[in-house]
C-alpha cells in the first residue's frame, strides 16, 4: 500500500511554485497555480494512490511533480525517477526545478560522457530527481546501478508523455513497453504519477491496464479557444512552399513549420531565407544545435522554425504565433499535439495544415515500415541461428538483403517481447531459447490497422470547410461542447501565381551536393579486389545532382522522361548546363562519359552526350556493363548495393582519356553505381572524376 504519512503543505507548495515562474532569486510573487495542479500535487505527496494527469500542453504539468517532489524530499522520502522521450525538450522545465532547489540530473544518449558522475552523485543522495529516457531502462548496468542502489527506495515515478506506454506510442518509443516491467522493482510505497497532453478513451484504457491498480485520473479540457484552425490542400510543393513564405510573413509573430521529412525541413527553411525571412531547420541531425536554436525561436529571434517531430513533446513558447503543416500527419493525436504548442499565452494564434500529393505516399511508408514482416523476421532468426556466437547489424546486412534500418527496428521489437526471442549482448545480436509468440504479429495487425484508420480520420479532417477544434475534440473523446473560436480573420487559402513560379523557379535551382564515399563496403568488393578506405586518388570527387526525384521542381519531368517519354526533354539539358556553370568544378572537365544500361542504353547516353556538345567538351563512350545485376532499387542496404555492383563495370582503356571527367548518370541514391564506375574510370588512366546526376534518390 501506498505510503500515507507525508502531510501536504499548501504554503511551502506556493513558495516553491511562485521560485520556479520566477527568475534566480526572484520569485513570481503573483504566481497561482492553475485548476488542478495543487490537487495533483496534494494527491502525490500525501501518498493517496497512481495518479494520471491528462491536461492540455503549457497547462505545467512539469510544476507538478517537481513541486511535489521538493516536498517529498523536505519530509525525508526518497528521490524521483521522471521517464521522458524528449529530455532534450525539457532544458526550461530544469531550469525552473533549479530554482525551487530540486537537484535534477539526466541521463541520455546526449550526454554519455556525464553518466557515471551523474550515477555517482545519485549514489551519494545529491539527485533529488532523475530524468531518464526510455531506452535507459532496457540497459541492464543501469537497472543493476541506479534502481538497485538509490532508485530501488524511490519515493515517486514519473512518466511523461505517458500515452506513449498504449499502443499509440509504439512507433515513437517503444521501450516504453518496459515501464510495466519496472514497477515490480521499485518500493512498494511508491508514488507514480504519469502524465500526457492527449489521451483518448482508448490509450486512457491502456494506461489504466498498464499502471493500475487503483488509478485515479484528473483531466482538463481539451478545447484551444485561442487557436484559428484551417486546413488548406495545395497539390504540389511550389504552391505549398508560396503559400507559407505570403503567411508566415503575414502573421505578427513567430512559429513553426512542421514537416515530415528531414530533407523537406531543411528545403521549406532555405525557401523562406530566400524570402527575406529568418527560417532555420530542426532536425534530428541538428544535434549539439538545437538548444541554440530552440532558444532563437523562444527569444523571436527567427521568424519561422522548420521542424520535424525532433520537436514535438516537451517544447513551451507561449506566446507562439502559428503552427503550420505543411503536410499531413498520420494521426490526431500527433496533430493536436503539435498544433497545440500555439497560441498558450495569446488572445489568438493560427493553426493552418496544408496538404499535399506526396502525403499519402509517406505516411503510408511510415506504416508499413513500423513492423518487420514475417519474412524479414525469418531471414534474421536464420541467420543467427548459423552463428551461435552472435552477429552485428552490419553482419547481418551482409547475409540479408535488408536495410539497416529494418534490420535494428525488427532486433529492438523483438528484444521487448517477454520473454525475448533475441538479446544484445556487446555489439552482436544472438537468439534465445525463447520463441516469437503470436501475439506479436496480431499486435502489428491491430496497430498496422488502428494506423490506417488514423490516417483516414486525418483526411477526413483535411476535408472540413469549418469546425476543426470541435472534430479533434471529438476525435479524443473529449467534449466538443466546450469549443470557442478567437475573433479573428482566417488566413487566405490563395496563393499568388507569380510566388508559385518563383518556388518553382527555386526547386529548380535548388542544385543537391553529391558526397563521395571514402570507405568499400564492409567484407570488400571481392571481383575488383577492394576494401578499406578507398584511395584518394580512386575516390569520385564532389558531384551535382539537379533535383529530387519525383518532386516539383524538375523531380516530375526527369521520371516522366525516364519512366513515359524514354528520353530527356531539351530543357532538361538546358538546366544541367545552367547547374555546371554555377557549380564551375575545379578541375573542369576535358570530356564527358556516361554510366552504361543494359535495360535503356541510349537514356543516360544521349543525354550525357548532348550536354557535353553544349558544355563544348567531347563525349565519350568509355565504360561497358561487364554483367549483368538486377536494379539497385531491389537492394535494400548498403553492403548488398555495392556488391551488386561489384565487376558490373568496366572500362574501354582505349577510349579513356587522360584529363578530369564529367561522369553522367540519371538517378542517385547509394552512390555505389557512381563509385564503382569511377575507379574503373582511373584505373584505365582518367584524370578526376567528377559526378553529375539528374535526380537523387537517397537511402539509407
Amino acid at each position: 500500500m501506498p505510503d500515507t504519512t507525508t502531510a501536504y503543505d499548501p504554503a511551502r507548495a506556493l513558495e516553491l511554485l511562485r521560485a520556479g515562474c520566477g527568475r534566480p532569486g526572484q520569485p513570481a510573487e503573483d504566481a497561482q497555480f492553475r485548476e488542478g495542479q495543487e490537487e495533483a500535487i496534494a494527491h502525490i505527496v500525501e501518498g493517496r494512490g497512481r495518479l494520471l494527469v491528462v491536461q492540455r500542453t503549457g497547462w505545467g504539468k512539469s510544476f507538478v511533480y517537481f513541486v511535489a517532489t521538493k516536498l517529498l524530499r523536505e519530509a525525508g522520502c526518497g528521490p524521483t525517477l521522471l521517464v521522458s522521450p524528449l529530455l532534450a525538450l525539457m532544458r526550461n522545465q530544469i531550469e525552473a526545478a533549479g530554482r525551487m532547489g530540486v537537484r535534477a540530473e539526466t541521463i541520455n544518449s546526449a550526454n554519455e560522457g556525464e553518466w557515471d558522475a551523474v550515477e555517482a552523485a545519485a549514489e551519494r543522495g545529491e539527485v533529488d530527481v532523475l530524468l531518464v529516457s526510455p531506452e535507459r531502462l532496457a540497459n541492464e548496468r543501469f537497472v543493476a546501478r541506479m534502481l538497485g542502489g538509490p532508485f530501488a527506495e524511490s519515493a515517486l515515478l514519473v512518466i511523461d508523455e505517458a500515452h506513449c506506454i498504449s499502443d499509440w506510442g509504439h512507433d515513437f518509443r517503444p521501450h516504453y513497453r518496459l515501464v510495466q516491467r519496472l514497477l515490480p522493482r521499485l518500493s512498494g510505497d511508491l508514488r507514480l504519477l504519469a502524465t500526457t497532453a492527449t489521451a483518448n478513451d482508448r490509450v486512457m484504457a491502456d494506461l489504466d491496464d498498464v499502471l493500475g491498480p487503483g488509478l485515479t485520473t484528473m483531466r482538463g479540457g481539451l478545447a484551444r479557444g485561442s487557436l484559428k484552425l484551417q486546413t488548406i490542400t495545395l497539390r504540389n510543393q511550389a504552391e505549398r512552399l508560396a503559400w507559407l513564405a505570403e503567411n508566415v510573413a503575414r502573421v505578427d509573430g513567430s512559429g513553426i513549420v512542421y514537416t515530415l521529412t528531414k530533407r523537406d525541413a531543411e528545403r521549406v527553411a532555405a525557401w523562406l531565407r530566400t524570402r527575406g525571412l529568418r527560417a532555420v531547420a530542426y532536425t534530428a541531425d541538428s544535434g549539439d544545435d538545437r538548444p541554440r536554436l530552440e532558444a532563437a525561436l523562444l527569444n523571436n529571434e527567427i521568424d519561422a522554425l522548420v521542424a520535424t517531430t525532433a520537436l514535438g513533446m516537451g517544447y513551451d513558447k507561449p506566446d507562439l504565433a502559428f503552427v503550420f503543416h505543411y503536410q499531413l500527419p498520420g494521426s490526431v493525436v500527433a496533430y493536436y499535439q503539435q498544433v497545440g504548442r500555439a497560441g498558450r499565452a495569446l488572445a489568438a494564434a493560427h493553426g493552418v495544415l496544408l496538404s499535399g500529393d506526396e502525403d499519402r505516399d509517406i505516411l503510408e511508408f511510415f506504416i508499413r515500415s513500423a513492423f518487420p514482416s514475417k519474412d524479414e523476421v525469418a531471414g534474421l532468426v536464420a541467420a543467427l541461428e548459423e552463428a551461435p556466437a552472435g552477429l552485428s547489424t552490419v553482419s547481418l546486412q551482409q547475409r540479408l538483403n535488408q536495410s539497416g534500418g529494418r534490420i535494428t527496428k525488427a532486433l529492438q521489437l523483438l528484444s521487448l517481447e517477454s520473454p525475448a526471442p533475441v538479446v544484445k549482448e556487446g555489439t552482436r545480436w544472438q537468439l534465445t531459447a525463447a520463441e516469437l509468440g503470436e501475439d506479436f504479429w496480431e499486435r502489428a495487425e491491430r496497430l498496422t490497422a488502428l494506423r490506417e484508420d488514423e490516417l483516414e480520420q486525418m483526411e477526413a479532417y483535411l476535408a472540413l470547410e469549418s469546425g476543426h477544434m470541435a472534430f479533434l475534440i471529438e476525435a479524443l473523446d473529449g467534449d466538443p461542447s466546450e469549443v470557442t473560436e478567437p475573433d479573428v480573420e482566417p488566413l487566405p487559402e490563395s496563393v499568388d501565381p507569380g510566388l508559385v513560379q518563383d518556388a518553382v523557379d527555386f526547386l529548380r535551382r535548388s542544385a543537391l551536393v553529391i558526397e563521395p564515399r571514402k570507405m568499400w563496403p564492409a567484407g570488400g568488393l571481392s571481383e575488383y579486389g577492394l576494401s578499406g578506405r578507398i584511395a584518394a586518388d580512386d575516390q569520385v570527387r564532389e558531384g551535382r545532382a539537379l533535383g529530387v526525384w519525383g518532386d516539383a521542381g524538375w523531380g516530375r519531368a526527369i521520371k516522366d522522361g525516364k519512366e513515359v517519354d524514354g528520353a530527356f526533354a531539351p530543357e532538361l539539358i538546358e538546366a544541367c548546363f545552367e547547374m555546371y556553370g554555377a557549380w564551375a568544378p575545379d578541375p573542369a572537365p576535358q570530356w564527358v562519359t556516361a554510366v552504361p544500361s543494359l535495360r535503356h542504353p541510349t537514356l543516360v547516353r544521349d543525354f550525357a552526350a548532348a550536354l557535353a556538345e553544349r558544355i563544348g567538351v567531347p563525349f565519350v563512350e568509355a565504360l561497358e556493363v561487364a554483367r549483368d545485376h538486377p536494379p539497385q532499387a531491389e537492394m535494400e542496404n548498403q553492403v548488398h548495393r555495392a556488391r551488386n555492383v561489384d565487376g558490373a563495370f568496366a572500362p574501354f582503356p582505349s577510349r579513356v582519356l587522360e584529363g578530369p571527367v564529367l561522369l553522367v548518370d540519371d538517378l542517385v541514391d547509394s552512390r555505389w553505381t557512381l563509385t564503382v564506375s569511377a575507379f574503373c574510370l582511373r584505373s584505365a588512366g582518367s584524370g578526376p572524376v567528377l559526378p553529375l546526376s539528374l535526380a537523387v534518390r537517397w537511402s539509407d
